[in-house]
């Protein structure tokens, strides 16, 4: 008889049913029993209590050793919500933690909301409230007994020793979702760095966490350490932090600054520390710590002056006249100029046919030096017209590549890369920019603005100060950066790192000292500090409203010790508000202290007030 090949594919079928169901059952049994560990999460929780101890957190030093930041106890409650189902004295439990009924409900619906608390279990902590002070537990502590399922845990936050440097340090608050998904470390209700140094370096200042676990009963009461402790372990305390700045000098440029816009940076030449970094207007540190904390950022973050903007790394503005030294080291070491060339007139400015560009009063012709000590206009539009069309480039485009490779090497155009988050890079234009613009169509008359530091160039106080840095360097800088220190660690090598210009070293004397002459007998005069060669060069970058003023500078012009730039939105010239600044922050960094004279100085500047729209300066 013939096989009925039909019953036979059928049979094949029916038998690999079977056995995937088997091996679904199989796989099944093994996740819940080997894999997962939810379970048994569970079981323990009945039996053990697993009290996860925060560690300190890092503190952080100034550069003198001088305390900033540190730690004071604060305490969070959670609930086991299988444990606290029953018997709770709700009013009672409002009343010792001066709570409303309310904002119980509130948080219990809050906590029992997927959406808003994932991974929300009834048989695991979950997190009540944050950050209670240990005057408000006392009280909770006496009768936590009454109140079955509830647990105190003890957590530190942050505490300030002087109200300055909030850009700086940044801040703390509880983790994201986000946050946990990548980072396995942290858990619900944690804390986290959110921004500055708090943020960049917070896997140095969080330490490692500790583990209590403790038995309890059947009622779920707690009845002592599991196997006298010897499964416990300790947390491991966070890395202090020295930072290389200088409170004193900090504190000064934020008395400088107030009721003023703008950015103060001031940097170690020879290593690059941050010495200071102001952005105003700012805040008080205080005010993102604590249960306000969310109260407050979202008044920061509506008030239209923009404090939480860190304008010493994310402000991108047109540096004027500041960015001329950098002009003058390119025609030189393009050849276009040589330190003695007087070839370039200037009649109150640059003219060529129907395009002018103002400049004030000084004599003229001028050599680089008393080009720069005057801050002339001229000079620097005709060397900038003459590299754009110099034949041996080829095109306008080809020398405008080399003049933007020359001006990246110095540090513009991109990130320094300065330990903290937010850093701008600001702009420098290359020919693709020009070419889409004019449509291939442009020489050195069409973008001659950017040889004074105007039109298209934008850039940071931080990359104006390292180019103060450069210069007293005499062709090399280090990557900026505020930590100094990681106590137990190294610092990150590229921190250490000498980044070279293309500029030849012997084109950098001239170009201080003509900052040095700028001092002695030009625009930055009110610079000077008695016993202290002062190098230095203002800016007064043109804008809608008023100008803005500028200042670059170091001192002492040999071995110099400190590079600054100063930026006061709509101060007006240079040497009204960004010399004054700068000079009263190198002779604090350089001396310790002020002149009788300077302080009478420091205290009339920081009288002096800029509001919005030029209503009063």
């Amino acid at each position: 008889m013939a096989k009925d090949y039909r019953f036979e594919k059928r049979r094949f079928v029916i038998g690999g049913i079977a056995v995937a169901i088997v091996l679904i059952y199989i796989i099944r049994l093994f996740n819940l029993q080997i894999v997962s560990q939810d379970y048994k999460k569970y079981a323990d929780s009945n039996a053990l209590y697993h009290n996860i101890i925060t560690p300190s957190r890092g503190m952080m030093y100034d550069r003198n050793g001088e305390l900033l930041v540190y730690n004071q106890p604060a305490y969070d409650i959670s609930v086991v919500l299988k444990e606290a189902e029953n018997n709770i004295d709700t009013l009672e439990l409002c009343r010792s933690l001066h709570i409303t009924k309310a904002y119980f409900q509130e948080q219990m619906t809050r906590i029992r909301n997927p959406r808003k608390n994932p991974g929300y279990s009834r048989y695991t902590q979950q997190l009540f409230m944050t950050q209670v002070s240990p005057q408000d537990i006392g009280e909770f502590q006496e009768k936590l007994f009454r109140f079955p399922g509830f647990y105190i845990s003890k957590r530190i936050i942050r505490q300030y020793k002087y109200n300055i440097a909030s850009h700086l340090f940044g801040d703390i608050a509880e983790v994201s979702p986000k946050e946990l998904k990548k980072d396995d470390y942290y858990r619900r209700g944690d804390y986290i760095g959110k921004q500055g140094i708090e943020r960049s370096y917070e896997k140095s200042l969080r330490g490692e966490k500790g583990v209590e676990i403790l038995l309890r009963d059947a009622r779920g009461r707690l009845k002592g350490p599991y196997k006298n402790g010897t499964k416990d372990t300790k947390p491991v305390p966070g890395s202090d932090l020295v930072l290389s700045i200088d409170a004193k000098v900090q504190a000064l440029g934020e008395y400088l600054m107030k009721d003023k816009i703008g950015a103060i940076v001031a940097i170690e030449p020879k290593t690059g520390e941050v010495l200071c970094m102001v952005s105003s207007p700012t805040y008080s540190p205080e005010l993102m710590v604590g249960r306000a904390r969310s109260k407050n950022l979202g008044q920061l973050y509506r008030n239209v002056r923009k404090p939480l903007i860190n304008r010493s790394i994310q402000g991108t503005y047109p540096p004027g006249s500041t960015f001329k030294p950098a002009e003058g080291l390119v025609y030189l070491q393009e050849g276009i100029i040589d330190p003695y060339t007087t070839k370039y007139p200037c009649h109150n400015g640059f003219i060529y046919k129907n395009l002018r560009v103002g400049c004030h009063t000084h004599p003229s012709p001028l050599s680089l030096i008393p080009a720069i000590a005057t801050s002339c206009n001229s000079f620097f539009c005709w060397g900038l017209y003459h590299l754009i069309g110099d034949k041996k480039y080829g095109s306008s485009q080809k020398a405008l590549t080399v003049w933007k490779n020359h001006m990246v090497s110095q540090g513009f155009g991109y990130r320094l890369g300065i330990d903290i988050p937010g850093e701008s890079r600001g702009f420098i234009p290359n020919s693709d920019y020009y070419d889409k613009i004019y449509r291939g169509h442009w020489n050195g008359l069409t973008v001659i603005s950017i040889a004074i530091g105007q039109g298209e160039i934008l850039l940071t106080p931080l990359q104006i100060a390292n180019l103060s840095a450069q210069i007293a360097n005499r062709g090399y800088y280090y990557t900026p950066h505020v930590v100094k220190e990681v106590k137990g660690k190294s610092l990150d090598s590229k921190y250490t790192e000498k980044h070279r210009t293309t500029i030849d070293t012997k084109n950098y004397d001239y170009i201080v000292d003509g900052m040095r002459e700028a001092v002695l007998n030009g625009t930055c005069r009110a610079g000077a500090i008695p016993g202290i060669e002062v190098c230095g060069k203002t800016g007064t970058a043109q804008n809608r409203g008023h100008d803005h003023s500028v200042f670059m500078g170091f001192a002492p012009k040999e071995n110099p010790e400190i590079a600054i730039s100063v930026y006061v939105e709509n101060g007006g010239y240079g040497a009204v508000f960004g010399v004054p600044i700068g000079s009263l922050l190198m002779e604090q960094y350089l001396t310790g202290t002020l002149s009788e004279a300077s302080k009478a100085r420091a205290e009339y500047i920081r009288n002096r007030k800029i509001y919005y729209g030029n209503a009063e300066r």
